[in-house]
């Protein structure tokens, strides 16, 4: 009976699997690997070694023979077996080094050597984050690659953008290029309402259609709505007018050849949803549309703008200490992220029925499809979940940012936000977020709109000395680029090694000087990246150099009046 409490399904010998006598010597210790574990891996070495030597096939199965070696090596079949005595084994799978959320148990032991770590220097590695680590700066210049609009119109060119604020913001610049492309006058882009974001906000909400239309006039017909004679042709109802279904990532040719000939024959074209419609490597002038209405026409709307100015000015007032600099943190631990991510982190039975039904509210049986596996261990090892507040916190105390440092969060409503708030609070006492930046009279008017809400916290995190990303997605991609279009091609960002924090945190015997160091090496490895060029395939509004912006002339150095 007991031998076939082992990995056997009970259908060999047992004689071959009985457990061997337990022994005093080794009944004491905990996760080690009995002799018949070790048996059965000396045995296929040795049968690999002996067909390899029959077959004289050495450099054939060298390979296979390194493979396996590793994965013996690091232990990667992952089984563990407890002898408990009287010949009772317990056979358990090793859970993977990294796949475990253990960064509560981390921090606990700990936090008394951060607090006295930081109690013992007052270095603040905000201090020196602005220091100019690269040589050749840029400048915008988008004026000199922009074409000129045509003199007559070839028909109105609509398009529906859906997602969230910079999704939404992606769909109207490439619009813009489209139309550029095709000669169009592009009507105002409407706004989908989206399951996830559930916001109402038309374009005027969010962003000021005057400039919006004037910054663009010299490019770009925009109009606000279609003439009464086109919509009288079409009922006044837009959504008869012909629906274009285009490919993802088209090219300019695949516009000219398929979509102007339709645009001629029927005076107005539209593309609903229009979302990654245009290729990213496009020719010169066409780039420049798209830099020009992201960077210079999409400016937010007065009543987000005007609050957002004066949130970055309290932030400013409020980081005296460090010389009005501040910390901004995008991030992402809302319900429907970290049920998205599939991820598992300290949750109970209860909040994983609620990670199971916010799945099927915002994405009707995807996640229930046949075949489907979802693997969270697998996800965490592979740097594809989100960090929790507590992991952001370690990870930017470890960089050497003190509790003195000012910190503004944007996210949206996250998670238990009592539970899983409270680490980051306890290493940053001067924490910020919108909601303590301004007050509920002057957030009103933004509750209920989370793209609104977004534009808030685009803004504050525009204007930081460094921002941190992490989990991706259109709002840091967004606003890396932005930042480095201000801040003459480069500015200070911290996008984290996922894979190596997940590992380190599942270490509970890591001790504070080590997890620093590592910290600082992946602080360096982001500041040594500098000004980087947009690659082909990669997209303009993260790398705008150097298709919106010109590289400064090296200053010429100065003469030594004593050599003259």
């Amino acid at each position: 009976m007991h031998g076939l409490s082992r990995l056997g399904n009970g259908n060999g010998n047992a004689r071959s699997l009985a457990s061997p006598p337990s022994s005093p010597r080794i009944r004491h210790l905990r996760g080690k690997t009995s002799n018949q574990d070790q048996g059965i891996g000396e045995r296929l070495v040795f049968l690999l070694f002996s067909v390899v030597f029959r077959r004289k096939g050495v450099l054939l199965l060298a390979p296979l023979l390194y493979i396996a070696g590793m994965l013996l090596f690091m232990g990667s079949f992952g089984f563990t077996i407890l002898d408990l005595g009287h010949g009772v084994d317990i056979v358990y799978r090793r859970a993977p080094p990294g796949s475990v959320y253990r960064s509560p148990k981390v921090f606990k032991r700990l936090w008394p050597v951060m607090e006295a770590d930081a109690n013992r220097s007052s270095h603040n590695a905000l201090m020196e984050a602005w220091k100019p680590r690269v040589k050749g700066m840029w400048k915008p210049c988008i004026s000199t690659n922009v074409s000129a609009p045509g003199s007559n119109s070839n028909g109105f060119f609509i398009i529906e953008a859906n997602g969230g604020l910079n999704q939404q913001r992606l769909s109207i610049c490439d619009a813009v290029a489209v139309a550029g492309l095709l000669n169009a006058t592009l009507v105002i882009p409407i706004f989908h309402l989206n399951s996830v974001w559930r916001d109402s906000s038309k374009f005027g909400d969010i962003f000021d259609e005057d400039f919006f239309i004037y910054a663009l006039s010299k490019n770009v017909k925009v109009v606000k709505e279609l003439p009464k004679d086109v919509l009288e042709r079409y009922n006044y109802n837009i959504s008869s007018i012909v629906n274009l279904r285009l490919k993802a990532w088209s090219s300019p040719a695949y516009y000219l050849h398929k979509v102007l000939p339709q645009l001629l024959r029927l005076g107005a074209v539209r593309v609903a949803p229009f979302s990654n419609r245009l290729a990213h490597a496009v020719p010169a002038h066409i780039q420049g549309l798209r830099c020009l209405a992201n960077f210079e026409a999409l400016r937010f709307a007065d009543p987000i703008r005007l609050l957002a100015e004066k949130m970055v000015n309290r932030m400013v007032t409020k980081s005296v200490q460090s010389g009005g600099n501040y910390v901004s943190v995008h991030l992402r631990f809302e319900m429907d992220m970290v049920a998205f991510s599939c991820c598992e982190y300290d949750f109970g039975e209860e909040e994983k029925l609620e990670m199971d039904m916010a799945r099927e509210r915002g994405w009707k049986g995807k996640f229930r499809r046949r075949g489907r596996v979802i693997r969270p261990g697998a996800n965490r090892i592979d740097g594809k979940c989100p960090l929790t507040p507590l992991e952001v916190g370690m990870m930017l105390r470890g960089m050497g940012f003190n509790n003195n440092t000012l910190v503004y969060v944007a996210a949206g409503n996250i998670y238990k936000a009592d539970k899983y708030m409270a680490p980051l609070r306890q290493m940053f006492p001067l924490l910020q977020t919108k909601d303590t930046l301004a007050t509920p009279e002057e957030l009103a008017p933004f509750k209920g709109h989370s793209s609104r809400l977004a534009a808030l916290d685009y803004t504050v995190c525009l204007h930081s000395e460094v921002f941190v990303s992490t989990q991706g997605g259109n709002f840091p991609h967004f606003l890396i680029g932005h930042r480095r279009y201000l801040y003459k091609g480069h500015a200070e960002t911290i996008k984290p090694d996922k894979r190596k924090l997940v590992q380190l945190l599942d270490k509970p015997s890591i001790r504070w000087d080590y997890f620093k160091k590592q910290m600082q090496d992946m602080l360096r490895h982001n500041d040594a990246k500098g000004v980087e060029l947009r690659k082909p395939a990669a997209s303009l509004y993260t790398f705008p150099m150097p298709d919106c912006m010109c590289k400064e002339p090296d200053p010429k150095p100065e003469t030594d009046p004593a050599q003259t």
